[in-house]
């Protein structure tokens, strides 16, 4: 273990970028967290939509890929504070995430 600036025990370091999941509020690597966009349609309503390939344009934001971590980020209102604007919904991530879950079970 190696010791940190405040004499604290770190972990072992992560390898690649580290980001911070807008819900929970925990660090981890880009590889393990989803990123999140803002996508604005045609009557100029914003909303929140997964971007698992990393390749959309604009800014994003991370958020492990767990419906906690989501629920923690909605009742926080962290979406509207991480991408500097209103957000008015996140039910495509929502889909997104319980896809992912039966996929997986």
């Amino acid at each position: 273990m190696e010791v940190d600036r405040s004499g604290l025990q770190s972990g072992p370091p992560v390898a690649g970028p580290i980001r911070t999941c807008i819900g929970c509020r925990g660090r981890d690597s880009r590889s393990t967290l989803l990123r999140i966009v803002v996508e604005t349609d045609d009557l100029g309503r914003t909303t929140v939509v997964p971007d698992p390939r990393r390749r959309l344009p604009g800014r994003g934001a991370w958020l492990h890929a767990d419906i906690a971590c989501l629920d923690l980020a909605v009742r926080r209102r962290a979406f509207s504070r991480a991408f500097r604007r209103r957000v008015d919904g996140s039910d495509a991530v929502r889909r997104w995430l319980e896809h992912l879950g039966s996929n997986l079970s």
